[in-house]
C-alpha cells in the first residue's frame, strides 16, 4: 500500500531553485512520484511512495524552520497514481495572476472541518466553490455557488463582476485542498469583503474526517491525479478520465454513443477533427502496447 501525501505552505522563498536539484535527488532514491512546485512564494507538492518514502521527504523539508506550517493531508493507494516525478520552478505554486496577492500578509478566516456544516447552513453565507467547472461537475458542497470558471485565473474577473461587498457580506469558500482558498480569500480581501472564510485543508480534509452521515458533500471530488476522483473517507471514486480531452467521465459517459475509449467522450467528440482522430488512436495503440508489454 502506498501513501498519497499532499502538503503546501506559502512562505517567503527567496531560496527555492537551490531546493530542485537536492530534491529531485531524495525523491529519485526514494522511489517518489508525483509533483512538487517550488516558487519564491512557497511549496506545493502531491506525492505518492512508501511511508518511509514520504517521512524522509517531509524530515527533510522541516529541517527547514521555515517550512512549520505545512498544510498536510493524506490517503493510500494501491499503485502509483502518477507515472514520474517532476520538481518544477514556478511563478507562483497556485496560479491566480495577481501578483499584488500576498497570503503570507492576509487571508480570510480558517474554518475547521467539524465547524464547516454550521457555517454554510447559515442563509446570510454565500458558498463559493472556488474550483474549476469541470470539477464543479463531479460534486460540491449542497447549495455552493459555481462561479463556471475553466481556470483559476478566471476567478478574480468573476468576483469583480459578481460579487459585491454590499451584498455578499459574508463569504465561505472551498477548494480541493485549500491553497486556491488561500490566494482567493486574499483577493476577496483586498476588493473590500470583510467577512471571509474558508475551509482549512480543503474538501479533502472534510472528506477524510467529516462522517458521511453527517456529510453536506454532494457526488464525488475531482483530484489531479491517476485515482481521478475520490469518495467520503478518500476512497477511490468512481471517474475515468477522457484521453481526449482530459475531462472526467462516468459510466453513464462511456455508455454513450459519444465515447469512444481513448479517442473522445460526449463533452468532447463534437471537436474531433479526422486529424486528431488519427493522432488519438496511434497514441491510444501505444498505450495498449504498453500495457501489454508491462504485463508480461
Amino acid at each position: 500500500m502506498l501513501v498519497v501525501a499532499t502538503f503546501y505552505q506559502f512562505f517567503p522563498f527567496p531560496d527555492y531553485a537551490e531546493w530542485r536539484s537536492p530534491l529531485l535527488t531524495l525523491c529519485t532514491d526514494n522511489q517518489l512520484k508525483g509533483t512538487i512546485l517550488l516558487a519564491s512564494e512557497g511549496i506545493n507538492s502531491t506525492i505518492a511512495g512508501s511511508r518511509d518514502g514520504v517521512n524522509t521527504l517531509l524530515a527533510y523539508l522541516r529541517s527547514d524552520s521555515r517550512i512549520d506550517r505545512l498544510e498536510y493531508k493524506e490517503s493510500t493507494a494501491d499503485d502509483y497514481p502518477f507515472d514520474r516525478l517532476k520538481v518544477r520552478l514556478k511563478q507562483e505554486i497556485v496560479t491566480l495572476g495577481q501578483p499584488d496577492i500576498d497570503p503570507n500578509a492576509r487571508v480570510g478566516s480558517y474554518v475547521r472541518p467539524e465547524d464547516w456544516n454550521e457555517l454554510i447552513s447559515d442563509p446570510e453565507v454565500t458558498v463559493i466553490d472556488t474550483r474549476n467547472d469541470y470539477e464543479v461537475e463531479i460534486g460540491s458542497f449542497r447549495g455552493a455557488k459555481n462561479p463556471n470558471t475553466h481556470s483559476f485565473r478566471d476567478f478574480p474577473d468573476y468576483a469583480k463582476h459578481r460579487l459585491k461587498p454590499q451584498e455578499h457580506r459574508k463569504i465561505a469558500m472551498f477548494c480541493t485542498g485549500g491553497i486556491r482558498c488561500e490566494k482567493a480569500t486574499a483577493f476577496l480581501l483586498q476588493q473590500g469583503f470583510k467577512e471571509v472564510y474558508h475551509l482549512q485543508g480543503g474538501i479533502l480534509k472534510y472528506l477524510e474526517e467529516v462522517p458521511a452521515q453527517e456529510s453536506l458533500w454532494e457526488g464525488e471530488c475531482f483530484v489531479f491525479d491517476g485515482r481521478i476522483s475520490v469518495k467520503p473517507g478518500l476512497e477511490p471514486g468512481s471517474y475515468d478520465l477522457c484521453a481526449g480531452c482530459g475531462h472526467p467521465i462516468s459510466e453513464e459517459d462511456k455508455a454513450s454513443s459519444h465515447y469512444e475509449a481513448g479517442i473522445c467522450c460526449p463533452h468532447c467528440y463534437d471537436r474531433l477533427t479526422p486529424e486528431k482522430r488519427s493522432r488519438q488512436q496511434a497514441k491510444y495503440k501505444q498505450r495498449q502496447l504498453k500495457k501489454t508489454r508491462d504485463s508480461k
